[in-house]
């Protein structure tokens, strides 16, 4: 790019696009040659060409006396210098993030501290200011690449430009502000001078006139992402509630040059009310004098102070406070001061300061009847997000037009889209298909030529075009009751969800399949009640940290133990659109049964001998292992006796005592660490 001066010279700037390219020229440097192709307004049959010079990056020797008072010349001499190139501020794995891609990193803050610095710029060869321009020449300035073309290929790049060519700079067009509880919203177009302005200061007063500036470094868009708008920069500004503050702008180009501040916005923060009076009704007394109703929500009294009325000539116009002091529970109040045309507003003074103003009504002592409600409202909006709505034209005789106003909630506030009344009674309006709201809301208002305003048609509510995948659902826990598994997770917290659908997936598969899908209308209390009464003695795992999202519970019957299985969840909404699945859950079921008993146990006593004797029949479950077999005294304590190989069919225990009742426990152990059930055997000796 190229910028003529008025003080005779011409200011150039180039750069690459890519970070090897970068890192190439860096070593290699470019040329700049200049043609001089038209004179005195005529093109001249063989261009004049003039070579101006290589240019590289200054020495780190000669970048140091600089780099002390610059950041941005510190930052472009790290970046083409440093020995590493770290990034500040950034969480661990950005940090990784930033050594893999370290040469990016380089090239893109290098010339970001380019595009914030002229000199920065020049010194690092990405800048040249031609003073040896005539007033009546016109140039070809063209910069080419001195990397060998065997190691990369780089087009060269130019401009057409001469000192006729000068021009001021614009000033920033389309500032606007918008005022919350405590902050305010800049915005701005920035697609219209992206070419000229890389950057831009924020400026503010509370007076109007002495202005300062808000950003001690220059606001530049670094985000290229679609999902953002691409056509406007924002700002955000911390405030006080009550001042009124004013906003302007101004532009900074590549070439260091500020641009002429923009219109000056202004305004103040005020800590809305929650509730808005709503003109009802007008009664005439007399030409003179009207009696206003209005509605209030009776919860509000408790927050304001009162009311006022207000009165204009215009509904545009400035509005004066014509009667005060009107108490919280009122809600009429008498006026006898009538203009011929009159705007009438209530406004709900609030104990904090803030204050909530009703629409307008217009007041007319003659012909006041307003026009009817409008009907057969509807409308639909497409895959482009252009709404389109209809209604039925009024009958009345003296029919101005109509009002459309717009909402993005139901219940809140709606603002208006036709700035004059709309005479058609088709209307069309761009909705932003790519937010989180999934509706937008529309009311319409006939007025008639004397400025009757009728009353708000129903709200029409249009569903958009989905584009936007539901929130996923998250596993809460999970418990294994009697070798079931019992699933507890939290739904989609988006409002289109339709159903919820499960899937489950073995150890010893890679497909998914699904084994449950639930209807939204199918959550109930009752479902969330029987997952709250879940035993306590089983294995939870997976207490996952969910909102306060409605949760559904399912139980897995068809499993087998000892098996590991994964189950995933997704929500689908009414546009059949899929969340991302959910986490996986992975659990493993233990191996919970009994095998069978010994059977067979027979015990015999020989009391000659001072043994008892103990036979059964012999055990063919495989992958048995042992047999462990307890003895004790009848109602005392059993303990081991001894454990014997499975094949074993029989003991003889020499350790027993007349008079005694002895009782022998047996259990068969397996090589997986299940068991048998238990057989016991009581023998009198």
């Amino acid at each position: 790019m190229a910028r003529p001066q008025k003080d005779g010279k011409i200011m150039l700037r180039w750069a690459v696009t890519t970070p090897v390219a970068w890192r190439q020229l860096n070593e290699y440097g470019y040329e700049l040659k200049r043609y001089t192709v038209t004179k005195n307004n005529r093109t001249l049959p063989i261009p004049t060409e003039k070579t101006i010079g290589i240019f590289l990056p200054k020495l780190l020797e000669e970048w140091m006396p600089l780099v002390e008072s610059n950041d941005n010349a510190a930052v472009m001499a790290q970046s083409i210098y440093g020995e590493g190139f770290d990034v500040e501020g950034m969480d661990q794995l950005s940090a990784i993030i930033n050594l893999a891609e370290e040469q990016e990193q380089r090239f893109t803050w290098g010339l970001y501290a380019a595009d914030q610095d002229y000199e920065v710029a020049q010194m690092a060869g990405l800048g040249f200011v031609d003073h040896e321009v005539e007033p009546n020449e016109k140039y070809v300035y063209k910069i080419t690449s001195l990397v060998p073309e065997n190691l990369m290929k780089i087009k060269e790049g130019g401009v057409f430009i001469g000192l006729q060519d000068y021009e001021d700079l614009p000033k920033p067009l389309d500032l606007a502000v918008v005022f919350f509880d405590g902050k305010s919203m800049l915005s701005w177009n920035y697609a219209i001078h992206n070419q000229t302005y890389n950057s831009y200061f924020i400026e503010r007063s509370v007076d109007g006139n002495n202005f300062r500036i808000l950003n001690d470094l220059p606001l530049t868009n670094l985000n290229n992402s679609d999902k953002t708008d691409p056509l406007r920069m924002f700002y955000t500004d911390s405030i006080a509630n009550g001042t009124t503050y004013y906003y302007r702008i101004r532009g900074k180009t590549p070439f260091g040059e500020l641009s002429p501040v923009s219109e000056v916005v202004s305004g103040k923060g005020e800590k809305k009310l929650p509730y808005v009076p709503h003109i009802t009704t007008k009664y005439y007394e007399d030409d003179k004098t009207v009696l206003l109703e209005w509605e209030f929500m009776e919860e509000g009294n408790d927050m304001i102070t009162g009311f006022e009325l207000n009165q204009s000539d215009n509904v545009d116009g400035i509005y004066k406070a014509v009667v005060k002091n009107i108490p919280p529970e009122a809600r009429r109040v008498r006026y006898d001061s009538l203009m011929p045309t009159n705007y009438m507003a209530i406004t709900a003074l609030g104990k904090n300061g803030s204050k909530r103003t009703s629409f307008p009504a217009l007041v007319q002592p003659v012909d006041s009847i307003p026009p009817a409600k409008p009907k057969g409202f509807t409308g639909v909006v497409d895959s482009l997000g252009v709404a389109t709505l209809t209604w039925d034209p009024n009958t009345e005789k003296d029919m101005l037009g109509y009002r459309v106003f717009k909402g993005n909630n139901k219940n809140e506030e709606y603002s208006q889209l036709t700035v004059s009344p709309h005479e058609s009674t088709t209307f069309y309006d761009s909705v932003s298909v790519k937010n989180l709201n999934s509706k937008v809301y529309y009311q319409l208002i006939a007025v008639d030529q004397r400025f009757n305003m009728s009353e708000p048609s129903e709200i029409l509510e249009l569903k958009k075009p989905d584009f936007i995948k539901p929130t996923q659902p998250v596993f809460k826990s999970y418990k294994i009751i009697e070798g079931k598994v019992h699933l507890t997770w939290a739904n989609s917290s988006s409002d289109d969800v339709i159903k919820h659908e499960l899937y489950r997936k073995e150890s010893t598969s890679n497909d998914w399949k699904l084994v449950y899908s639930v209807d939204s209308k199918q959550y109930t209390d009752s479902s969330m009640q029987s997952t709250a009464q879940l035993p306590t003695d089983s294995l939870p795992t997976a207490q996952l940290p969910t909102a306060q999202l409605p949760t559904a519970h399912w139980i897995d019957e068809n499993i087998t133990e000892g098996e590991q299985y994964s189950y995933t969840l997704i929500a689908i909404d009414d546009s059949a659109l899929e969340s991302d699945p959910a986490p996986p859950l992975t659990v493993i079921v233990p191996k919970t049964s009994l095998y069978p008993p010994l059977q067979g146990l027979y015990g015999e006593a020989d009391r000659e001998a001072g043994t008892i004797t103990i036979r059964w029949k012999a055990y063919k479950e495989p992958n048995a292992s042992k047999i462990t077999i307890y003895k004790g005294t009848q109602g005392n304590t059993i303990n081991l006796l001894k454990e014997i190989p499975v094949d074993t069919q029989g003991i003889v225990d020499g350790k027993v005592k007349p008079n005694n009742t002895y009782e022998y426990v047996f259990r068969v152990v397996f090589k997986d660490g299940r068991v048998s059930e238990i057989s016991t055997l009581e023998v009198k000796y």
